[in-house]
């Protein structure tokens, strides 16, 4: 039952970023780029990693995940927030 659960959200995690690829690809300008990455990739990756700490159990592993998904929810935010911000501060 683990597996099937961990493999779903696995699943859906690589569905959110095959989206935010289309994204990248498909929206006409940079700052909406930027937005579609960058939800579709801190969702896909969180969902990944979730799906592994089904798959690890509960051990030192998972405890190294869950600081994985702290530093994602913190830094890929902001990281993109910066990089809009210089996109918009580079057309005026």
């Amino acid at each position: 039952m683990i597996n099937l659960f961990s493999m779903i959200l696995m699943g859906f995690g690589l569905f959110f970023f095959f989206v935010g690829t289309l994204g990248v690809l498909r929206f006409p300008d940079a700052l909406t780029r930027a937005h579609g990455a960058a939800k579709c990739d801190t969702l896909g990756a969180v969902l990944c990693i979730v799906g592994l700490i089904l798959q690890s159990g509960f051990t030192f592993t998972t405890i190294k995940l869950i600081v994985v998904i702290v530093f994602l929810w913190t830094t890929n935010p902001t990281a993109t927030h910066m990089i809009a911000k210089a996109i918009y501060k580079r057309k005026d």
